[in-house]
């Protein structure tokens, strides 16, 4: 179990539960198998860990994997929703407020997108999607 502890561990005496929920948040799948083979390792020979209690680990591990698999869908399809959506308004004028907080009025000549938010580029302001405010032929 002490490697399972110092996993958890933090360096000061005073640390704040949200540093601890962020190692947790960067956990994955073989971490979690890591902190399993410790335990069968490190557990009680006259007190070993029933195969019920092994068989919810795992279940919790495949729980976990089917979430990051789904949360990865979501997100990718969020990232192509956000494309199509702002790539329809190409050549399209639009009313928006740009990234150094500007009103600008223009067509828009491109999109992309930067950290999986949509970007329209209108002569050289850029917009996000987020940001329009009209659109109009």
């Amino acid at each position: 179990m002490s490697a399972i502890d110092s996993f958890f561990s933090t360096p000061t005496a005073n640390a704040s539960n949200s540093a601890q929920s962020d190692r947790l948040n960067e956990l994955t799948q073989s971490d979690f198998i890591r902190m399993m083979v410790a335990e069968l390792e490190n557990q009680d020979p006259m007190n070993p860990m029933s195969n019920t209690e092994m068989l919810q680990q795992i279940n919790q591990m495949r729980s976990i994997t089917s979430s990051d698999r789904l949360t990865n869908s979501i997100e990718a399809l969020t990232i192509g929703q956000a494309l199509s959506t702002a790539s329809s308004l190409i050549g399209k004028t639009i009313t928006g407020v740009n990234t150094l907080g500007e009103s600008v009025t223009g067509k828009v000549d491109k999109v992309t997108i930067e950290s999986g938010e949509a970007k329209l580029f209108v002569g050289s302001s850029i917009i996000p999607v987020s940001n329009v405010t009209a659109v109009g032929e």
